[in-house]
């Protein structure tokens, strides 16, 4: 993730706690979608089986029953009026946002003070809605973690793909590392393996305030990875473990294959 932070924020909290036993008021989807991306210019609106990217991973989003509400979150008019022609519910965001997560915190300047959010990855056309159910869940049902994330059995080819971020956690589930380099280093292979990231986010309002206040951390930076600004800064994230992750587009290759998968299994989409 980039390794600036825009400091769209409120001001900070006068507790130092990132989340509180408050049971969440509502809980809202939120889908960053910036259209220059570095790696694929015009992401959300690349056509995939007939409709842009973004509607397939909006419509995917509303199919998850515990969340009251779904919001795409861009700088780009392009964007926003093609959310609007699909009836989807867009709000513009300053282009100076340097990630997602600072992109959902300055949105949720006007969002309920005790809202839990979801940032739903917006080139995941195959999400599915029960992984956002299970975050959204846990959001409501265990308010005193700030942080929720998901994470899935790992490939043996992952550990050494630096595009696959593996995860290790402690004995109660919450995360102690997240790496793209193989860990833990294996000594004693049988004894320890690594899972996964699969790369949502679930905050108690607090928590995504906080996380966006702050600077960007020597970890985050040297592994390009934001979620290590949360660990190295002492705020938790529970690693909920489930049995399968989903294709995310990434590249033109990305986004064949993905279109493949549609076409094979129906629409990924409610009608």
């Amino acid at each position: 993730m980039p390794g600036t932070a825009v400091h769209w924020v409120v001001p900070p909290e006068e507790s130092s706690s990132a989340a509180s036993d408050a049971t969440p008021s509502v809980v809202i989807g939120a889908i960053p979608a910036r259209y220059a991306s570095s790696r694929l210019s015009g992401k959300p609106l690349r056509p995939l089986a007939g409709r842009p990217l973004i509607e397939h991973v909006y419509r995917r989003a509303t199919e998850a029953a515990r969340v009251d509400r779904i919001v795409v979150l861009t700088d780009d008019d392009r964007v926003a009026d093609a959310v609007r022609e699909f009836g989807g519910t867009v709000q513009m965001t300053p282009v100076e946002c340097a990630s997602g997560t600072d992109r959902i915190a300055w949105a949720a300047r006007d969002w309920p003070t005790d809202a839990a959010v979801i940032n739903i990855q917006g080139d995941e056309p195959l999400i599915d809605p029960t992984a956002i159910d299970r975050i959204a869940a846990h959001l409501c049902e265990s308010p005193a973690d700030p942080m929720v994330t998901l994470a899935t059995a790992a490939d043996p080819e992952d550990a050494e793909n630096p595009d696959v971020v593996k995860v290790v956690v402690d004995r109660q589930g919450y995360a102690l590392y997240f790496s793209r380099s193989a860990i833990p280093y294996p000594r004693s292979p049988q004894d320890a393996t690594a899972s996964r990231h699969i790369g949502i986010y679930g905050y108690q309002m607090a928590a995504l305030r906080r996380l966006a206040e702050l600077e960007p951390t020597p970890l985050e930076r040297s592994e390009s990875l934001e979620q290590l600004r949360a660990l190295e800064n002492g705020i938790s994230i529970r690693v909920l473990l489930t049995d399968h992750a989903w294709a995310g587009v990434d590249t033109m290759e990305d986004l064949a294959r993905v279109e493949t998968l549609l076409t094979r299994g129906g629409s990924a989409t409610s009608e």
